[in-house]
């Protein structure tokens, strides 16, 4: 195997359903110390343990106008690691799609997406975020940290509105969580790995060479955008719905002037939120997993309700059950998520897997994360993104 990782299709991994970032809320959870053992634990779930991580308030982040679209301070989770994990780590980037105009993002602010108010005091942990050997044998006892969403434009905007009291801070909250986390031990870090779900998989992109920065030239740091290769693609209608969305952001929040300069210097702003415009000019080593059937984007970018009136792309959207026609219509959405990855894996340093089940964000779902079972060719994603990040013959 060369040491980027090239995949059209993962066998054998049933990808059934879409993956949501699941958490549960623990309200009356007190976390007084911010990184004593009242902050992790583990719930019993059929019989399993799974991570719960509790939640870090950055306060100095408010000084810094690094704070979500309500003004409050931003947040994240921590999970200490430990023995040859104890320098290396892994940030998390959570998804939740995006917010494209001000009445958008003033219903946003209300919900845990654009609030620390009222965000989750814990969240669970699982796949590449396990600290479990059996379920994550590359990663399980690095530490991890699940930075929270709550801007609404992938960690990019630098702007307010004030007479709608919201601010668009998501490159100030990045770099002040980053600074807050270098200051409690990142900073020593010997191999990082910045990694994001959706909007998140997005924002590794995005922020992909600005944590690149943060380290000296010694530490090995690679992105991941899981489920985050949004593409300008054409809806049933003939319409371009995501582009519409995104037009939407870019001009809410004004991304025109924190969208990467390499980009915007040839294409019109919008266009450079699509990652197809930008993966070529990241520096850093990136790593696309996406399936080519992403589930998200056949729902919401192909067959948006808004471009299928009549209801009939509903089961083949929601649930699959797709009829001829509309299997090639995905097909081709496939073959053109294809070709926009051909020139990002001319370098060797980049890496792709491109899956083949109806899926959305899969690095965080353990039963396609690392199955763990014997069955040639199923050992899961882990494998390949490991061999990938650790440059595995």
């Amino acid at each position: 195997m060369s040491a980027f990782s090239w995949c059209w299709s993962l066998a054998g991994l049933a990808l059934l359903g879409i993956f949501t970032n699941g958490v549960m809320g623990f309200d009356e959870m007190n976390l007084f110390n911010r990184f004593n053992d009242t902050s992790v634990y583990e719930k019993q779930d059929n019989g399993a343990g799974v991570l719960m991580v509790g939640l870090t308030l950055v306060q100095a982040a408010a000084a810094k106008g690094a704070v979500c679209l309500d003004g409050s301070v931003p947040g994240y989770h921590l999970y200490r690691g430990y023995g040859s994990g104890a320098n290396n780590w892994i940030i998390q980037l959570q998804g939740g799609a995006w917010c494209d105009s001000v009445k958008n993002c003033q219903y946003r602010k209300s919900s845990s997406y654009g609030s620390s108010t009222l965000m989750e005091k814990m969240l669970s942990f699982t796949g590449i975020l396990s600290n479990k050997a059996a379920e994550n044998p590359d990663f399980y006892n690095w530490n991890k940290v699940k930075v929270r969403y709550c801007d609404g434009a992938s960690f990019s905007g630098d702007s307010e509105n004030k007479a709608a009291q919201l601010q668009f801070r998501g490159k100030r909250i990045f770099l002040a969580v980053m600074e807050d986390l270098m200051a409690n031990g990142m900073r020593q870090a010997k191999q990082a790995l910045l990694s994001g779900c959706s909007a998140g998989g997005l924002s590794s992109i995005l922020r992909c060479d600005d944590f690149k920065s943060l380290f000296p030239l010694s530490t090995k740091v690679k992105c991941m955008s899981d489920g985050g290769f949004f593409l300008d693609t054409v809806d049933i209608s003939g319409g371009r719905t995501l582009r519409r969305m995104y037009s939407g952001v870019v001009n809410t929040q004004g991304l025109q002037n924190t969208l990467p300069r390499t980009c915007t210097n040839h294409f019109d702003p919008t266009s450079c939120f699509f990652p197809q415009n930008i993966i070529n000019q990241v520096m850093t080593p990136l790593y696309i997993l996406n399936s080519g059937f992403d589930a998200w984007q056949i729902g919401n970018s192909i067959a948006p309700p808004s471009a299928d009136p009549t209801g009939s792309w509903h089961n083949c959207s929601f649930m699959f059950r797709c009829n001829a026609a509309q299997k090639k219509v995905l097909e081709g959405f496939r073959i053109s998520m294809l070709n926009a990855l051909k020139t990002f894996l001319t370098s060797r340093k980049n890496g792709v897997l491109i899956t083949s089940g109806w899926a959305h964000c899969q690095a965080e779902r353990q039963d396609a994360w690392f199955p763990g079972n014997s069955q040639a060719g199923n050992k899961g994603i882990a494998v390949a993104v490991g061999n990938w990040y650790f440059e595995r013959a």
